[in-house]
């Protein structure tokens, strides 16, 4: 019996035993939080195979271990050498698929560089700087060169930009033939060109518009290096550590790699100075307002000849210009020709012909009103109430010792008078009449700048009479009266900055905290010095200043000649009030490549980031991921 007993107890336990491992069984489910694909693409096969040589097809096929995409191939993709037609690239399952449309050159090494395009479907994970070559010849070229593209003015990185190498030498090459082998800039501007056989070199960049691989449109941005390279290389060593955590070194390694030279070539990116000079638009914004707007500055101002209207006398209009001389505004004088819908008239004007030579250019236009909706009748005390010229004055009740007073119209006044406006100082209590310069804003036809050379503390008093001021309209201007102070010394810091290895002529700019130009003043005696700044952070660049003008100017192919030199500041000022700054920047000790602070570079690197996990639907997303790596029999 008590046999018996233990026997039934065993029984019944090995059935709950079965019962629930048979359940387990009947209920499979993906556990949570199982393992997550972050493994890129891994290649496979491929027709040809890599580094085959003798291929004469026209078609190329890569299989990686799963499915894959490729974002943008027709920009990211970049085929050496270049292909003027343009290619098929498309991913097909877990192959890509090539399809190149030019005759393939003889005895040539073809690069496929994918960059960083290349990355699985599922998780996004990118198969870096995977590439692709073959060659049509005997031999496949090795060889490599590689550096960085900075824009020539300031120095920011400038990614999806064509370097191109030539081997020949003739300064015509670059924009006769296209380019003998290419490669891209990426985010941080740096390219690797690939594959290249043993010879001299030149090499160029190009923002490349009409994908030809040369430089034949004049508004296409280019660099070029003063010397030519001849590839080569070395068997060296690097070190490369492991890590346990983000503070604990595992293993340091030493890797035995073939280094690539030249590495650090370094390329500005400019634009020559190229303005094609057209009409762009006619517009009338207002009745008595008609405006033309030209692509580039006039140095006269165009007469029109009416064509459906007959003014009263020949000064019907009154011609001012804007924006340096790019805008003309005609202020229409003659009531009748104000209240005229249609203006037509013929204008000649000077207008670049296809070699960019300026050539006189005559045409029929038109000053059309707006229509404009229909307004309710006014008051009779509106109808009275005279509209005034409107004056608008620039002046806070604290002013900085270094700025102006600035004074612009709404409409063109005539015969502008110093004696228009009474400037007073405040002198024991007592204001008395100060001296001051009025000139006009070279920008702006309409604006003028009143300025006297301020000192600390000082407090002023600007008064303009009622009705002094008269516009082409017969309008007169409303009085006006203001007050101001000088701000004190101890409210501005100054810098000084030693500046010891730069002998030739230069400028300093200091920057706000968006790059934007601030204040700049020449470099003297080792040495330059801003006064009165404002409390703030400023960084600085230095410009080579060769031609002596006080701006940076822009480089010329044609010419042999570099844009001018542009270093930065790596580091922040920071100017305190009632504070004095000084420091000591060697210009030449740091690299031009990594100067710009990267709080002020607009092209910043792309953050490469993990995707988030999602643990609820991860262990069944990599059951069918991995499934799909280990099935055969899929359409490739």
């Amino acid at each position: 019996m008590k046999y018996s007993n233990i026997r039934f107890y065993i029984l019944a336990l090995t059935g709950c035993m079965l019962f629930f491992l048979f359940y387990s069984c009947a209920n499979i489910a993906s556990p949570n939080g199982g393992p997550y694909d972050e493994l890129p693409p891994r290649f496979i096969s491929s027709t040809p195979s890599p580094n085959q040589t003798n291929y004469t097809g026209n078609k190329i096929e890569i299989l990686f271990d799963e499915l894959i995409q490729v974002d943008n191939p027709s920009e990211n993709v970049i085929i050496t050498p270049p292909q003027l037609a343009m290619p098929v690239i498309r991913p097909s399952g877990r192959k890509v698929l090539i399809e190149l449309k030019d005759s393939l050159k003889a005895n040539t090494t073809y690069t496929i560089d994918f960059t960083n395009s290349l990355s699985d479907n599922n998780e996004k994970n990118v198969l870096e700087n995977f590439s692709f070559a073959f060659s049509t010849g005997d031999a496949i070229d090795t060889l490599e060169v590689s550096g960085t593209l900075l824009n020539a003015e300031d120095l920011e990185p400038m990614p999806g930009i064509v370097v191109g190498l030539h081997n020949n030498l003739e300064d015509s090459a670059f924009v006769k033939t296209p380019f003998l082998r290419t490669s891209k800039t990426n985010d941080k501007g740096q390219f690797t060109i690939r594959n290249i056989a043993e010879g001299t070199y030149r090499v160029f960049a190009l923002n490349d518009v009409n994908r030809d691989f040369r430089f034949d449109q004049p508004g296409e941005d280019i660099a070029f290096h003063d010397s030519t390279f001849f590839p080569t290389f070395e068997f060296t060593t690097r070190q490369d550590t492991i890590w346990k955590d983000s503070l604990t070194v595992d293993t340091v390694m030493t890797i035995p790699y073939t280094r690539f030279m030249p590495d650090d070539i370094e390329l500005f990116l400019f634009k020559e100075i190229f303005i094609r000079q057209y009409l762009q638009k006619t517009d009338r914004p207002q009745e008595h307002l008609g405006v033309l707007t030209f692509n580039a500055p006039l140095d006269t101002i165009p007469t029109p000849v009416p064509l459906n209207f007959v003014p009263s006398d020949s000064s019907w209009y009154y011609a001012q210009t804007l924006e340096n001389g790019s805008v003309v505004n005609y202020w229409i004088t003659d009531p009748t020709l104000i209240a005229q819908d249609t203006l037509q008239f013929e204008l000649t004007y000077p207008k670049s012909d296809s070699l960019n030579i300026l050539q006189a250019q005559t045409d029929t236009l038109q000053f059309l009103s707006r229509r404009r909706p229909n307004q309710k009748k006014k008051s009779k005390e509106d109808e009275e109430k005279p509209v005034g010229l409107g004056v608008n004055v620039y002046l806070p009740g604290e002013l900085d010792i270094f700025d102006t007073i600035h004074v612009e119209f709404n409409e063109p006044v005539l015969d502008v008078s110093r004696d228009w406006f009474l400037l007073e100082q405040m002198q024991d209590s007592i204001w008395s009449p100060a001296e001051f310069n009025l000139f006009p804003d070279s920008t702006n036809s309409l604006a003028y700048f009143i300025h006297r050379k301020w000192n600390y503390a000082e407090e002023y008093r600007l008064v303009i009479d009622s009705a002094v001021i008269h516009s082409v309209f017969g309008k007169w201007n409303d009085p006006f009266s203001g007050t101001f102070k000088i701000k004190k010394q101890d409210e501005y810091g100054n810098l000084y900055i030693n500046i010891p290895d730069i002998n030739e002529p230069a400028f300093v700019e200091l920057l706000s905290t968006n790059d934007a130009p601030v204040r700049k003043a020449p470099v003297k005696d080792g040495g330059v010095l801003f006064m009165n700044l404002k409390p703030d952070k400023y960084y600085a660049r230095l410009i080579v200043d060769k031609n002596e003008n006080g701006v940076w100017d822009t480089g010329n192919y044609a010419d042999k000649r570099q844009p001018e030199t542009v270093y930065y500041y790596p580091k922040v000022f920071d100017v305190m009030q009632n504070w004095d700054v000084e420091e000591t920047w060697t210009v030449l000790s740091t690299p031009v490549v990594g100067q710009k602070p990267m709080d002020i570079t607009k092209n910043k690197p792309k953050e490469v980031t993990k995707p988030k996990r999602d643990y609820k639907n991860e262990g069944t997303r990599n059951n069918q991921s991995s499934g799909s790596r280990g099935m055969s029999g899929l359409p490739f």
